[in-house]
């Protein structure tokens, strides 16, 4: 009788440590499980580290008409306190620097308001966030697999599913990195490239949304060089645009391309110039009408003239600069084959030096 209970007890025994392993086993799997997916996560921000920087060339429609500019950040330290890194900023445009101090938050490198930058790098700073943050929108800290069928959608009417759609081995001045395209299709196919342990996407090639032709970028980015330490501030550096100077309007639907000679700008002397337009697909634009505005430096309104004609797509006209300095030139079509442009403002504005 004693013999049987002791057997029972011990079947018990063993009963409740198989059990108990068992749940042991499947709690470690779910913990490798989860750290498993939490290592494959990725969100901006991820694998930052201090007294590191980054040097980004970037275009975005909504800055300077397009036309590129660089910018480095160098993460200087993490402010515990505000949970948010410290990261003195210089942007290089057109030979022009601009320099400040973004607060970025630890989430998903956000640029704080309370960042200390002066007025003119504000643009600077709009550009940051619609293009090496957009992707916070999707995965902000922990962030999201770059496994996952899907990140979400983009806000836009009809917006397209953002997704991880596979590897990609990218190619930029900073070398060859292993990438993660994350890509949307609205209208064409956009593609953002991401590195598991890079904190900003390493590429990037998206498009506008347009309802017919071809669409412009809407921005495109990538990583110049990338460094430990504080990368040393250049020195501004005059540069003197020379001609042809060609700019996209901002639905993309024309081109503009800039002619005047001689080619150094006297202040007191005539300018001859030459605007050329055409479509998106580089076709000259016949009965055109435009207007064009002068400029000084701060954007404020010199001279404007307007329903000037371009019949063959070629208008001309001659100015004479009063003052040195940099100027602006905006250049907007009122009509294109013989049509008004409505409620569309297509124009293109043109830095000068008058020397």
């Amino acid at each position: 009788m004693q013999m049987n209970r002791k057997k029972t007890v011990n079947k018990i025994t063993v009963f409740f440590l198989i059990t108990m392993l068992g749940v042991s086993a499947l709690q470690v799997n779910q913990l490798i499980g989860m750290a498993f997916a939490q290592s494959e996560n990725w969100y901006v921000g991820k694998g930052v580290k201090p007294d590191t920087h980054y040097t980004y060339e970037i275009k975005n429609a909504d800055t300077n008409q397009g036309q590129p500019f660089t910018m480095t950040i160098y993460f200087k330290e993490y402010n515990e306190t505000g949970k948010y890194w410290v990261a003195p900023t210089f942007v290089v445009d057109q030979g022009k620097v601009i320099n400040g101090t973004l607060y970025l938050s630890d989430l998903d490198l956000t640029a704080l308001g309370t960042s200390p930058i002066p007025p003119e790098m504000t643009q600077y700073r709009s550009a940051y966030a619609t293009t090496l943050t957009w992707l916070s929108a999707f995965v902000s800290k922990p962030g999201q697999s770059l496994s996952s069928p899907s990140w979400g959608k983009i806000a836009a009417i009809g917006g397209s599913e953002i997704r991880p759609s596979g590897s990609a081995k990218v190619t930029t001045p900073a070398g060859t990195f292993d990438t993660t395209a994350i890509s949307y299709h609205k209208g064409v196919d956009n593609h953002i490239y991401v590195n598991k342990d890079m904190p900003y996407p390493v590429k990037a090639e998206t498009f506008a949304d347009v309802t017919s032709g071809k669409p412009p970028i809407q921005y495109a980015f990538e990583l110049k060089a990338t460094g430990i330490g504080q990368p040393p501030i250049p020195a501004s550096q005059v540069q003197i645009p020379v001609p042809p100077l060609n700019i996209q309007t901002p639905r993309g639907t024309y081109n503009v391309q800039l002619l005047w000679e001689p080619v150094e700008i006297k202040a007191g002397n005539d300018t001859q110039f030459g605007a050329i337009f055409t479509d998106d697909k580089n076709n000259i634009v016949d009965r055109v009408t435009y207007g064009y505005k002068v400029m000084d430096g701060n954007r404020t309104v010199i001279d404007e003239f307007k329903n000037q004609r371009a019949t063959e797509g070629i208008g001309q006209f001659t100015y004479k600069f009063d003052t040195q300095g940099e100027k602006y030139l905006q250049i907007t079509l009122e009509t294109a084959t013989g049509e008004n442009l409505g409620m569309f403002v297509e124009s293109a504005t043109f830095l000068l030096l008058v020397q």
